[in-house]
């Protein structure tokens, strides 16, 4: 009986141990600046050089020359964000650089944005990948993007540029 308890608590504790490690390692934390880490910005100039540090000092390894392209903020050092892009490069970006304007890409394949977030509601228009909008709001499976000034919902899975179940309007 006692090896029974022995076994059944050592697998108790294996199994505890093997969920505690499925969970997501990247909960949010605070930056230095105050700010979540890890968020979402966008790119509020109209050209950026991604660095390998932070500061000038270090080589140039991307530009980047659309306005509004969205990044994921990872870290923080000084005046400098180390950002990744939808491409999963990583490196250094000015903060003056960036803005924390909401923006999220399409991705994949070209897309149908509906006037309700329910795939019956009438069409809004269609985005090929790679378009951006601005995000509007985020609620269960589906955001609200405006492109080119049309408002419409479009489901999650579809945008770079928000966290799987980020909420907010």
């Amino acid at each position: 009986m006692r090896r029974f308890f022995s076994i059944f608590s050592l697998i108790l504790t294996f199994s505890l141990l093997s969920s505690v490690s499925a969970l997501p390692s990247s909960a949010a934390t605070t930056g230095p600046s105050g700010a979540p880490l890890p968020r979402y910005v966008s790119l509020h100039a109209e050209k950026a050089y991604m660095r390998t540090g932070p500061g000038r000092q270090y080589p140039i390894e991307w530009v980047y020359t659309l306005k509004g392209l969205p990044f994921e903020v990872v870290d923080e050092d000084g005046p400098w964000r180390q950002v990744k892009d939808i491409d999963g490069a990583t490196g250094w970006i000015h903060v003056t650089l960036l803005t924390g304007h909401r923006t999220a890409m399409i991705t994949g394949r070209m897309h149908k944005l509906y006037a309700d977030p329910d795939p019956r509601s009438p069409l809004r228009l269609t985005a090929d990948p790679g378009v951006i909008g601005d995000l509007l709001a985020c609620q269960g499976t589906w955001c609200r993007l405006e492109i080119d000034g049309t408002k419409a919902w479009t489901e999650r899975k579809y945008l770079w540029g928000v966290f799987p179940r980020e909420e907010f309007k």
